[in-house]
Protein backbone atom coordinates (compact mmCIF):
# COMPACT_ATOMS: atom_id res chain seq x y z
CA UNK A 1 0.00 0.00 0.00
CA UNK A 2 1.21 3.51 -0.83
CA UNK A 3 0.53 6.60 1.25
CA UNK A 4 1.30 10.12 0.13
CA UNK A 5 4.10 11.64 2.19
CA UNK A 6 3.99 15.39 2.75
CA UNK A 7 6.75 17.17 4.68
CA UNK A 8 6.19 20.77 5.77
CA UNK A 9 8.23 23.36 7.62
CA UNK A 10 6.93 25.33 10.60
CA UNK A 11 8.17 27.91 13.06
CA UNK A 12 5.35 27.09 15.51
CA UNK A 13 5.62 23.36 16.14
CA UNK A 14 3.31 23.23 19.18
CA UNK A 15 0.55 25.22 17.46
CA UNK A 16 1.01 23.17 14.29
CA UNK A 17 0.67 19.91 16.22
CA UNK A 18 -2.51 21.15 17.90
CA UNK A 19 -3.99 22.32 14.57
CA UNK A 20 -3.07 19.25 12.52
CA UNK A 21 -4.14 16.84 15.25
CA UNK A 22 -7.63 18.31 14.98
CA UNK A 23 -7.53 18.30 11.16
CA UNK A 24 -6.38 14.67 11.04
CA UNK A 25 -8.41 13.48 14.02
CA UNK A 26 -5.34 11.98 15.68
CA UNK A 27 -2.28 12.91 17.68
CA UNK A 28 1.12 12.47 16.04
CA UNK A 29 2.60 8.98 16.26
CA UNK A 30 6.06 10.47 16.78
CA UNK A 31 6.96 13.78 18.37
CA UNK A 32 10.28 15.45 19.16
CA UNK A 33 9.72 18.44 21.42
CA UNK A 34 10.28 21.78 19.66
CA UNK A 35 11.45 20.05 16.46
CA UNK A 36 9.33 17.42 14.69
CA UNK A 37 6.03 15.56 14.49
CA UNK A 38 4.78 12.71 12.31
CA UNK A 39 1.26 11.50 11.60
CA UNK A 40 0.58 8.23 9.77
CA UNK A 41 -3.02 7.69 8.76
CA UNK A 42 -4.35 5.03 6.41
CA UNK A 43 -3.86 7.35 3.42
CA UNK A 44 -1.35 10.01 4.50
CA UNK A 45 2.11 10.26 6.01
CA UNK A 46 2.57 13.86 7.18
CA UNK A 47 5.61 15.32 8.90
CA UNK A 48 6.21 18.83 10.18
CA UNK A 49 9.59 20.09 11.23
CA UNK A 50 10.79 23.27 12.82
CA UNK A 51 13.42 23.96 10.17
CA UNK A 52 15.15 27.36 10.14
CA UNK A 53 16.40 26.70 6.59
CA UNK A 54 12.80 26.79 5.29
CA UNK A 55 10.07 29.42 5.50
CA UNK A 56 7.08 28.50 7.72
CA UNK A 57 4.54 26.51 5.72
CA UNK A 58 7.08 25.71 3.01
CA UNK A 59 7.00 22.32 1.37
CA UNK A 60 10.16 20.47 2.43
CA UNK A 61 9.53 17.48 0.17
CA UNK A 62 6.93 15.00 -1.08
CA UNK A 63 7.05 11.26 -1.41
CA UNK A 64 5.52 7.87 -0.92
CA UNK A 65 5.45 5.64 2.10
CA UNK A 66 5.39 2.39 0.18
CA UNK A 67 5.29 -0.97 1.96
CA UNK A 68 7.01 -2.57 -1.06
CA UNK A 69 10.02 -0.19 -0.99
CA UNK A 70 13.18 -2.20 -0.41
CA UNK A 71 15.37 0.86 0.10
CA UNK A 72 15.06 4.58 0.75
CA UNK A 73 15.28 6.61 -2.46
CA UNK A 74 14.84 10.19 -3.54
CA UNK A 75 14.72 12.07 -6.82
CA UNK A 76 13.82 15.52 -8.09
CA UNK A 77 10.77 16.06 -10.28
CA UNK A 78 10.59 18.44 -13.24
CA UNK A 79 9.77 21.31 -10.83
CA UNK A 80 12.77 20.67 -8.59
CA UNK A 81 10.68 19.13 -5.80
CA UNK A 82 12.36 16.29 -3.92
CA UNK A 83 10.30 13.07 -3.87
CA UNK A 84 11.22 10.32 -1.42
CA UNK A 85 10.15 6.68 -1.42
CA UNK A 86 10.52 4.53 1.68
CA UNK A 87 8.78 1.96 3.84
CA UNK A 88 7.61 2.67 7.39
CA UNK A 89 10.63 1.04 9.02
CA UNK A 90 13.07 3.00 6.85
CA UNK A 91 11.37 6.23 7.95
CA UNK A 92 11.55 5.10 11.59
CA UNK A 93 15.26 4.35 11.16
CA UNK A 94 15.81 7.88 9.79
CA UNK A 95 13.87 9.48 12.67
CA UNK A 96 15.80 7.45 15.24
CA UNK A 97 19.12 8.31 13.59
CA UNK A 98 18.39 12.06 13.72
CA UNK A 99 16.75 11.93 17.17
CA UNK A 100 17.93 8.83 19.08
CA UNK A 101 15.71 9.78 22.04
CA UNK A 102 12.65 9.26 19.82
CA UNK A 103 12.88 5.46 19.93
CA UNK A 104 10.11 5.50 17.31
CA UNK A 105 8.65 2.16 16.16
CA UNK A 106 6.00 2.36 13.43
CA UNK A 107 2.67 0.64 13.82
CA UNK A 108 1.25 -1.24 10.85
CA UNK A 109 -1.64 0.72 9.31
CA UNK A 110 -3.40 -1.18 6.56
CA UNK A 111 -0.18 -2.60 5.19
Amino acid sequence: MKKLHLALSTNQIAATIADYSVRLGAAPCSYIENEYALWRTESLNLSVRQDPSCAPGELRHLGWEDASATEFSEELDVNGIKWERFNAQQQADEINEIWPQADYQPEALGE
